[in-house]
């Protein structure tokens, strides 16, 4: 009644607003949900909606929020922790590892060298010596952006791309380090002593947190089995102990962020969990952070101001030469072509996670002024916009020099279960769609000598004796008995399981190994809810569980009447046969045609492409088929537009499941399988893998980090 009184009393919007807390963080959902949606459609970055919105909003804007409130500063301190720690969650500490050496001569040159220019751009325009080093860490670190496209042209297991993913580490710690020292002398007062009492506390920090973290995470996440929401609990926790400790020795809670990221990284893996924690960040705290950034901007006094936009120029200059320099010294010391220097380079040149996260805390505590956090941001924009661009361009045709070869295994047999019954389980519940996937595990079965397992789960309940649980039982034991004689029409053997769980994914995850089972097909449809994104639904939760591969399918007709079937393939260095095995298989039970599908870009000349032609009948030759499937090389400037007009003359789309590594602050590379399972109107295969065996197709692979989002739901 109050607000309403004050609207009545025509009192001036924004006073109304300021007063109510609700209001502001309700305009903060709208922003984050809708905004960056409307860029995407734009074919903007959605986090330059973020910052725009910002502008708009804030006090040079419509003042509708203010920078300064307690809940902006809360919810945007707690976005800046979120950003680092998801940063250090993010580094292969074992690709680190692997090339170590190369890795801290790189990240030296790459921070070196852009410090010292950094230090003298901060010089030129007045800056004290403190603030000028501070900004010439600015320079210094990167964010590998280009992940995605780099995962996409197969070129993740090249040294020189791993050496500048693994040099990150490197180039943030040091950025982190220089800002806690910047800041602990901010006074003008520097001694010795004081900064050997800094150094010693900010060791036996480090210490504590990478060992102490990293012990009790492996022993919780051992203890805790599958209790993903303990272990969502026991991350979050990690993040914001490891920030208190920081800022209670005196130093910022970005180091403490940061070093709590590395210190899980090995326990959190590439599960579930981190999935989530991720998401939570990436959907809420971490927008609420750039929108804050964008309160900070003042857009007319930026246009307005010479010497902003001569410092916004030279950051640009200093900092793509400064990059360029750095691996021009990496090529001379490590030998490595052009090419891959210039991939290096593009790798290296986009800030995002720790240049902003030292930016805004440099302006926070008086180090630097407005000019220098407008400069970043305006930076920011510039090279994530442009290092991804480069990338895509350079990196084309860099051979993998770590790859090393290994005996092909078919798709669902694991090398001591060959001798074994190939068994296909199938988890049944929704029966329109019953028919369909017994129809596809039997086509598969009986091609194989094999057998089916119908799979119906029924959700436990305290007491075994609960009225819903047997309801739940009679239920599933219908569906097995319509599963059972439908497999007899078949003709292929069928062995019906009802298992009680206490969730559908365990229970199909458990009930397959126990049952050795080579592969589970399962139905798709649509995630629906928020609760489905945060906690993941059945599909996700088997993916990463499961220890055998998963075809999830959407079927729009009989498996029986499937007679051509396609099967793109994104790259051909490190390409994962196992689709063209699947699919293989079921063409030969239906006497179908397959065709392996590459596509290239469309400047491509004619002998290249011959050339990707007969290395690609090559790799599918290793698979020693009765059949060998067309190879189809299309020249085309939009991979996913000309892979949806080639599926125009197919009746099935095999496409395996794609990992996109999430990139903090919203600026992932969208993943090509993601807008085909949108778009393709015919039947879809999405065939997964198992998580600790996808390593092991034809080369060493590398994939990225979070499952395809596209996975949904049994249907």
């Amino acid at each position: 009644m109050e607000l309403i009184s004050q609207v009545l009393a025509l009192e001036p919007t924004s006073q109304v607003l300021g007063k109510e807390p609700i209001v502001p963080f309700a305009i903060l959902l709208v922003v984050i949900l809708a905004v960056p949606i409307l860029f995407e459609r734009l074919q903007l970055p959605g986090l330059v909606g973020l910052l725009a919105s910002g502008v708009v909003l804030g006090p040079h804007g419509w003042n509708l929020l203010q920078p300064q409130s307690t809940m902006m500063t809360l919810l945007s301190d707690i976005g800046l922790v979120y950003l680092m720690f998801v940063a250090g969650l993010e580094i292969d500490i074992k690709q680190f590892r692997r090339t170590k050496n190369q890795s801290l001569g790189f990240g030296s040159l790459s921070f070196l060298v852009p410090l010292a220019v950094g230090t003298f751009v901060g010089r030129i325009f007045g800056f004290d010596w403190n603030a000028a080093i501070l900004i010439g860490s600015l320079f210094a670190s990167h964010s590998i952006l280009a992940y995605p496209i780099i995962s996409r042209l197969g070129v993740v297991n090249n040294e020189a791309v791993t050496v500048t993913m693994g040099s990150t580490i490197f180039t943030d710690i040091a950025a982190l380090i220089v800002l806690t020292v910047c800041v602990v002398m901010r006074d003008g007062q520097f001694s010795l002593g004081r900064l050997t009492i800094l150094v010693s506390l900010l060791t036996i920090y480090s210490i504590v947190v990478l060992v102490g973290f990293d012990w009790a995470g492996k022993e919780f996440f051992r203890r805790s089995g599958d209790d993903e929401g303990n272990q969502f609990l026991f991350v979050l926790l990690s993040v914001f102990l490891a920030a208190v400790g920081a800022q209670l020795i005196g130093i910022e809670k970005i180091v403490g962020a940061f070093l709590a990221g590395l210190a899980v990284n090995e326990a959190v893996g590439e599960g579930p969990v981190k999935e989530k924690v991720v998401f939570v960040g990436s959907a809420l705290f971490i927008p609420i952070f750039f929108v804050n950034l964008g309160l900070l901007i003042d857009v007319p006094a930026f246009v307005q101001s010479i010497e902003i936009i001569q410092l916004t120029l030279l950051f640009i200059i200093g900092l793509i030469a400064s990059k360029l320099l750095a691996a021009i010294v990496a090529k001379l010391v490590y030998r490595y072509n052009w090419q891959e220097t210039l991939t290096m380079w593009s790798l290296s040149v986009p800030q995002v996670g720790a240049t902003l996260a030292v930016a805004l805390v440099g302006y926070r505590d008086g180090l630097l002024d407005l000019r220098v956090l407008s400069s970043v941001i305006v930076l920011m924009l510039i090279t994530s916009t442009l290092g991804p661009l480069i990338t895509s361009r350079v990196a084309v045709g860099l051979t993998n020099s770590t790859v090393k070869e290994q005996r092909i295994t078919p798709p669902y047999h694991k090398p001591e279960e060959r001798d074994g019954t190939y068994s296909i389980v199938v988890p049944v519940y929704n029966p329109q769609t019953q028919q369909h996937l017994i129809e596809m595990a039997a086509l598969l079965a009986r091609q194989s000598n094999g057998r089916i397992v119908p799979l119906a789960i029924a959700t436990a309940f305290a007491h075994m004796d609960a009225p819903q649980l047997e309801a739940s039982v009679r239920r599933s034991q219908r569906l097995l008995a319509k599963a059972t004689a439908l497999s007899d029409v078949l003709g292929v053997e069928a062995q019906p399981l009802l298992r009680i769980d206490d969730a559908f994914a365990q229970g199909i995850s458990r009930a397959s190994r126990e049952q050795k089972a080579s592969l589970i097909v399962m139905g798709w449809g649509k995630r629906t809810g928020f609760k489905a994104r945060l906690f993941g639904n059945v599909i996700d939760n088997v993916l990463w569980a499961s220890h055998c591969p998963v075809a999830v399918t959407r079927l729009v007709e009989s498996p029986k009447k499937i007679q051509r079937i396609l099967v793109p393939l994104e790259n051909l260095i490190t390409p994962s046969l196992q689709p063209v095995k699947f699919a293989q298989i079921l063409a030969d039970a239906n006497q179908a045609q397959v065709t392996v599908l590459n596509i290239c870009e469309r400047r491509t000349s004619s002998s290249k492409i011959a050339w990707r032609r007969s290395q690609l009948s090559l790799l599918i030759s290793r698979l020693a088929l009765q059949n060998p499937p067309e190879v189809q090389i299309i020249a085309h400037e939009n991979t996913a537009q000309a892979i949806l007009q080639a599926a125009r003359l197919y009746d099935l789309v095999v496409l395996p499941f794609i990992r996109n590594r999430t990139v903090p602050g919203g600026l992932a590379i969208s993943d090509v399988t993601t807008e085909l399972a949108k778009q393709l109107t015919c039947s879809i295969v999405m065939l997964g893998e198992p998580q600790r065996t996808q390593t092991a197709v034809v080369s060493t692979e590398v994939t990225s980090s979070t499952t395809a989002t596209m996975s949904e739901g049994i249907v």
